[in-house]
């Protein structure tokens, strides 16, 4: 398989993973913040996002509340993004 068909193969899997992680709450969350920000990724926001979705819902979601520190791995500028919830949208 090419590079390209292998990276839109991840690409599809984190944004199934990202809509379904067990709980409304954490699919708009994380389902979202994938929609919203994904098109602007390349390999390496990629991968972040990928062991994010290895994280518990619990913690990554205090990460972003700002309730517990956020572990090095993961500080920077995605998480400053995920922290902003600007693309949480719920419908009614």
């Amino acid at each position: 398989m090419s590079e390209p068909t292998d990276l839109t193969q991840r690409f599809a899997k984190a944004k199934f993973r990202a809509w379904h992680r067990g709980t409304r709450e954490a699919d708009y969350t994380f389902g979202g913040f994938f929609d919203r920000y994904a098109d602007g990724w390349g390999e390496a926001e990629l991968a972040w996002f990928e062991a994010l979705l290895e994280e518990d819902d619990v913690d990554v979601m205090a990460w972003m509340l700002r309730t517990a520190a956020v572990p090095e791995r993961f500080a920077g500028p995605q998480m400053d993004a995920m922290q902003r919830l600007d693309f949480v949208d719920i419908p009614r």
